[in-house]
């Protein structure tokens, strides 16, 4: 009598009801919530409710600064993930662990600490305003705080690859006669490229919906730094729960169009 394979995963049919379960219980019946609840409103509501200036002000500023500090990291996680890579050196664990920061720090507190830093009396905050920038409490504060929140994702993906990808090839490059710059190009970059995608995708998403670490250094002036996720607050609190909803759909559906742009290029990268 043949025996059956050994299972994977034993108690496949089980576990996968319970993934559907809880899947379902904190993701699809939430998002289901949220895109019908504006509907009470009716189509003219919900129009005129995402119309209204200052909503708008607020979503060009989550979503333009989101995608700002998102391409701002590229560069500064790939060199971070580089160095911590290729190098070693004294404090290189430290650093290491600094990178994570981010994930473990609550954000309300790195909301202050960046306040108290770039105010014009800050450490950081008064040297500059000494020479006309000023950051906390406008549109660049907020780029700030998102480029700090979005690092990580960044420099953790590209150094999964950059583990990956052995030194040798880098030597073979140059033994053949490559230039540094032709080995980073030709070699290290496209290797990279679909981790740096998926990185700063990560990085957008969590700095569109990011609200304790930018809702103290932005000042909430309205139609200049009232991010979106304030604006869903402020709806709340007047007890527009509709209104709330239609900004917070009206920012997943921009994020989901947003985001298969990225996996579609990411894919594209991959073949």
């Amino acid at each position: 009598m043949r025996q059956r394979a050994a299972r994977a995963v034993p108690g496949f049919p089980l576990t996968l009801a319970m993934t559907l379960v809880w899947l379902t219980g904190i993701v699809l019946i939430p998002m289901t919530a949220l895109a019908l609840r504006p509907w009470s409103l009716g189509l003219s509501g919900v129009l005129h409710s995402l119309a209204e200036p200052r909503v708008l002000a607020a979503l060009r500023l989550s979503f333009g600064t989101a995608i700002a500090s998102a391409v701002i990291d590229l560069p500064l996680g790939l060199l971070l993930a580089w160095v911590l890579v290729r190098y070693r050196f004294p404090g290189r664990r430290l650093l290491d662990g600094l990178i994570d920061l981010p994930f473990a720090f609550p954000t309300a507190v790195g909301g202050i600490t960046f306040t108290a830093l770039y105010a014009s009396t800050g450490w950081l905050g008064a040297p500059l305003a000494a020479i006309g920038i000023s950051i906390a409490y406008t549109p660049l504060g907020i780029l700030v705080a998102l480029c700090f929140v979005g690092l990580p994702f960044i420099v953790r993906t590209a150094e999964a690859v950059l583990r990956d990808l052995p030194g040798e090839v880098e030597e073979a490059a140059a033994t053949l006669g490559a230039r540094p710059a032709q080995i980073v190009a030709r070699v290290v970059l496209p290797a990279l490229f679909p981790a740096l995608v998926t990185g700063f995708g990560l990085a957008f998403a969590r700095a569109v919906g990011e609200y304790g670490s930018v809702i103290f250094i932005a000042g909430n002036m309205p139609m200049r730094t009232e991010i979106a996720p304030l604006m869903i607050v402020i709806r709340l609190q007047q007890f527009d729960y509709a209104g709330a909803a239609a900004i917070g759909l009206a920012m997943l559906l921009v994020s989901l169009l947003c985001l298969a742009g990225i996996a579609a290029l990411r894919r594209r990268l991959e073949l």
